[in-house]
């Protein structure tokens, strides 16, 4: 996803919120705006509680909030709709109608830049005869702003703020600030051949809140002055937390076996000086490495998980385009149940059913899913470029077309399929668009059944396209330790606790070079390709790399997302890792975690 505020759906996130909205506030400081600032703007996340469901002679009901819905009797399935803004259910009665096992179905919001909607796995259970309950917990949508401001060496206030949702700073990494009365102006020009930037604030109430219009979603925000203790979850660990020291990860259930480090031969004081490292960077620094989790598994244990910025282990966190390696994942289960589906399929003929389309082209009867995959399909669709039209934020904010699977194919074609490459989330999610019409299965379903459920994934949230049906592009929330799960699957051949999920020659070929990145493949000038790209490789949506760590170079291949969402396969050292952070539009940084920290601090920590 690319939308700023798509983003910031912070889903639980342990960052000290209420104390937020809590009118305790730190003692006034010596200067009337040095010190830590911080504030929230919620959303509206539809309906939320317990949700019964009954079951009478004339049909379904269902109870929420204070909201009612009723639905007809269909075999076994169980839909509801509450209305607009506020959520539904759709699920089926299992274990011989001892439960309902669906999806609690959080709605779309009015405002396209606010976010899509989400399918979560909700389970109800029998409550009595003919009733069944089940809590609803939808995704909280939030917006958080940490503001620190000190004296800079000159005497001069400087301001820094911070977004872990979304990583928007308004406008700087820092600012300059002066005060005139109950007036703060924060200042700054990045880039001396564009305009200065500035934000107005006014000091409110006494010098303890500071209102503001925050640029980016031009609302009111209003920051109150936090102790550090209240702003912990600004900085990757509390202020007053004891120096991190190495633990084995504890088994909790979820299907991770565990080990020391020392037992799978590394280094623990080589990860601990790691850990510490990643606790100890400024987060108001100009170019900070916003590290949210980092995990580490060896001969297939877990061994290392570090969690920063009041995240934790059951926190799921938005994957971004790490999400999209799921279509590699759900193709391959389908091919390996026998469907006819594969990357020589062709996504017209798949998608017949929903033509005509608009700009007919017969280079379109060509696109395979392949091509999709590898963002090759040649459809005028490139995220990097705003004027294309089938770039994800146009497609994302429209509001002629609600199926943006026929947004798609509607397209008209830029170049011929297989010749250009440019990345494009709309093809990704039409790959999507066929798992399910060959599977004839709702996507959030079909995820949960080839991969959640068999993965032994805890909660998690699946995006939806404003029709209701499932997005493919990026966005999911998933819990790190259950992105783990998917490099370990991959590395292990295609096997999870000994369930085959994929096929051996499936992983082989989806890790296989089938696309290559470059000027030339991209049709750009080197110095264009290069505020856009690296020279690379890509898979069935795998990214494909080499790491380097002193003379040599090993084989890896990712799952990668904006802000620094990743899973890391290094089949040489029987290593997979993952990163979540909120490095959002910073590649320079967040792609250090791949390039930098995975062979000279994680397989450098590899003793045998």
């Amino acid at each position: 996803m690319t939308s700023l505020l798509r983003s910031a759906l912070a889903a639980g996130m342990a960052l000290g919120l209420c104390l937020l909205a809590s009118p305790i506030a730190a003692a006034p400081a010596a200067d009337p705006l040095a010190g830590l600032w911080g504030g929230r703007i919620a959303f509206d996340d539809g309906l939320k509680g317990s949700l019964s469901v009954t079951r009478t002679v004339s049909g379904w009901r269902a109870r929420i909030a204070g909201a009612e819905a009723r639905a007809p009797v269909r075999s076994g399935e169980v839909r509801f709709a509450f209305g607009p803004g506020k959520g539904g259910f759709r699920g089926e009665l299992v274990d011989h109608g001892r439960a309902i096992r669906g999806f609690w179905l959080q709605p779309t919001p009015s405002d396209p830049r606010i976010g899509q909607g989400y399918a979560r796995p909700l389970t109800l259970v029998a409550a009595g005869h003919g009733r069944w309950r089940g809590t609803v917990s939808p995704l909280p949508r939030r917006f958080t702003v940490w503001l620190k401001v000190w004296r800079g060496p000159d005497g001069a206030l400087v301001a820094a703020f911070r977004n872990p949702e979304a990583n928007s700073r308004g406008g700087a990494a820092q600012f300059q600030a002066t005060r005139t009365g109950d007036a703060v102006r924060f200042f700054a020009r990045p880039d001396p051949a564009q305009p200065e930037r500035v934000l107005v604030a006014t000091l409110e109430h006494g010098p303890e809140r500071l209102a503001l219009t925050w640029p980016d979603l031009d609302r009111k925000i209003t920051l109150t002055r936090l102790t550090p203790a209240q702003a912990a979850a600004a900085f990757p660990e509390p202020p007053d937390a004891p120096a991190y020291a190495y633990r084995r990860p504890p088994e909790t259930g979820d299907g991770w076996s565990t080990a020391a480090a020392a037992n799978v031969g590394m280094d623990p004081a080589r990860l601990t000086a790691l850990v510490r490292r990643l606790a100890a960077d400024d987060p108001f620094a100009k170019r900070p490495a916003l590290v949210h989790s980092m995990l580490v598994a060896r001969h297939g244990k877990l061994v290392l998980e570090a969690y920063f910025h009041g995240f934790d282990r059951d926190t799921p966190h938005d994957m971004r385009s790490a999400g999209k390696t799921f279509a590699s994942v759900m193709l391959g289960a389908l091919r390996h149940e026998g469907r006819p589906i594969g990357p020589d399929s062709r996504i017209y003929s798949i998608m017949a059913g929903r033509g005509p389309f608009a700009n007919p082209d017969p280079r379109k009867a060509q696109i395979t899913l392949g091509q999709l995959m590898t963002h090759t399909s040649g459809l005028a669709c490139d995220d990097n470029d705003d004027a294309s039209p089938g770039n994800e934020e146009t497609m994302q904010t429209q509001a002629g077309q609600p199926d943006w699977w026929k947004y798609t194919l509607d397209l008209p074609m830029a170049h011929d399929p297989g010749t250009r490459y440019a990345y494009c989330s709309a093809n990704i999610n039409l790959v999507g668009a066929a798992l399910t019409t060959t599977s004839g299965e709702w996507l959030p379903e079909l995820f949960d059944r080839t991969v959640a459920r068999p993965l032994q994934f805890q909660p998690y949230a699946w995006n939806l396209i404003p029709n209701g049906e499932g997005y493919l592009g990026g966005g999911a929330f998933v819990r790190p330790r259950d992105m783990l799960k998917v490099g370990q699957l991959w590395l292990d051949g295609g096997v999870w606790h000994g369930r085959r999920i994929v096929d051996a020659d499936w992983v082989a070929d989806s890790t296989a070079v089938h696309a290559r990145i470059s000027p030339e493949t991209t049709g750009l000038t080197p110095a264009d390709f290069a505020n856009f790209y690296g020279e690379g490789e890509d898979g069935w949506a795998w990214h494909l790399g080499r790491i380097k760590l002193g003379d040599g170079a090993y084989r890896d291949y990712a799952a990668t997302g904006n802000g620094g969402q990743l899973i890391v396969v290094v089949p040489s050292y029987d290593l997979v890792v993952v990163f979540t952070a909120g490095n959002f539009g910073q590649g320079g940084i967040w792609n250090r975690f791949r390039d930098q920290i995975v062979p000279n601090e994680i397989v450098a920590a590899i003793v045998r």
